[in-house]
């Protein structure tokens, strides 16, 4: 898995492959323009050259090792020059499209709280036929199934869209961890978020919908080829707790209307939107600025965000991935002259409940039938065995419990919760 997922310290220099991009690639008046191969084709042509094949097979196109040529599948006579060139990993800037499209559809209003999980993701759980308990950071025999359906489901989306090679490229480089630990499994899928592919577009694309009636059904339709994959990169096994108080940035393009909703939103202070996709933000303020009318500030009170710095092919973009389901509030809008952008504010919670911090509210009288992925654990102290309190039969627990908090509130820390929403909770029998 070393070869899929290269780190930072593997090497400072980085193999790219090119075409000659120009008009007209055969004029020797016209200057020569050169444009990269995307990332899942660099590997793919890459691979081919390092097993000295004479061709790589793309798209639409192979590649000619023997003449250093890209020639179409449809027309022998359509070729282009290419080149294999080595460049310094530090030469890399902020992908511009990955770090630049809003992190919430631009065509409807912001999406409101839907609980501590993305419904795409609870969709995945449930079409993977998984129990509330049942995830596969926390049984690995769960592994190679939810694996194979993730590569299966690359591969349909690939299909579907014309690109069925880069999609197999990237199935087969998932299918290597497929008897591996779940940290192995969330590195390869981290990495394969991080190429600049049609995968991580695609899945945002999708995942961004969720809150609108009018695209409901598009979204539930893509739950079978994307939630496998996006269950496996939500279930981080290495930031199982949630980052608190840092801040990061991501430029952006907005239309007039769309900074006027955003001073609308600052307006109300307990209006709050969520992000439902994996969005990219980066560490760096001035690389985050150095595109784009607008900057998001973003100020992470305490929220689900995984470093991908170190698994990434562009670690100068000190990226840390937000999770789904992150809500947020804008704080303010500002204009800064000096740099002839908005400034939008955010403040960042995996959950907004309460106008007061760190409280979540939970009902402990109720009867009606609840969904199986509520968000509320407890520990018993003398047992220590996790209970979930709309599961326990417990009925003089259930009273105690409502007469100790008068069956509402509870305060918490927000750095006890994991990824389901679970709190860590010891009860102290003296406290009844």
């Amino acid at each position: 898995m070393a070869s899929a997922v290269p780190t930072t310290s593997n090497s400072s220099k980085a193999v790219e492959w090119m075409w000659q991009s120009n008009p007209n690639p055969w004029s020797k008046s016209e200057p020569a323009e050169w444009s990269r191969y995307c990332d899942v084709e660099n590997l793919i042509i890459e691979e081919a050259f390092s097993k000295k094949e004479q061709r790589a097979i793309l798209d639409g196109y192979y590649i000619d090792f023997v003449d250093n040529i890209q020639v179409s599948d449809t027309d022998s006579n359509k070729q282009r020059s290419v080149k294999r060139v080595l460049c310094k990993k530090e030469d890399k800037h902020l992908r511009e499209a990955r770090f630049m499209d809003l992190p919430v559809a631009s065509d409807r209003s912001f999406g409101g709280e839907y609980g501590f999980v993305s419904p795409f993701v609870i969709e995945a759980r449930r079409y993977l036929n998984l129990q509330p308990n049942e995830l596969p950071s926390k049984q690995p025999d769960l592994i190679p199934m939810i694996v194979e359906k993730a590569a299966q489901g690359i591969i349909h989306e690939g299909q579907h869209i014309g690109e069925q090679r880069k999609a197999e490229k990237l199935a087969n480089l998932l299918r290597e961890t497929k008897n591996k630990r779940m940290k192995e499994v969330w590195q390869c899928c981290a990495y394969l978020y991080s190429l600049e592919s049609f995968l991580y577009k695609t899945l945002n694309a999708t995942m961004r919908l969720v809150g609108s009636k009018e695209d409901e059904r598009i979204w539930r339709s893509k739950v079978r080829n994307l939630g496998p994959f996006c269950l496996l990169l939500w279930d981080d096994p290495f930031n199982k707790k949630m980052k608190q108080n840092i801040k990061l940035y991501r430029g952006a393009n907005l239309k007039p209307e769309q900074i006027a909703n955003y001073e609308e939103m600052a307006k109300k202070r307990h209006e709050y939107g969520s992000f439902q996709g994996f969005s990219s933000c980066s560490r760096n303020r001035k690389k985050a600025e150095a595109f784009g009318n607008a900057l998001f500030i973003m100020k992470v009170k305490f929220a689900f965000i995984a470093d991908l710095s170190k698994l990434s092919k562009y670690p100068g973009e000190e990226e840390e991935l937000v999770t789904p389901g992150v809500c947020f509030r804008v704080l303010n809008v500002e204009f800064d002259r000096k740099t002839d952008k908005h400034l939008i504010s955010l403040e960042l919670r995996q959950r907004w409940a309460d106008k007061r911090e760190h409280i979540m509210h939970v009902d402990y009288t109720r009867n009606k039938p609840v969904d199986a992925y509520d968000f509320f654990l407890y520990t018993d102290a003398t047992k220590h065995l996790d209970y979930r309190a709309v599961d326990c039969d417990d009925d003089t627990l259930r009273e105690r419990l409502h007469n100790r908090f008068r069956g509402f509130v509870l305060r918490a820390n927000a750095a006890n919760y994991d990824r389901d929403g679970m709190y860590e909770f010891r009860v102290n029998p003296d406290m009844f």
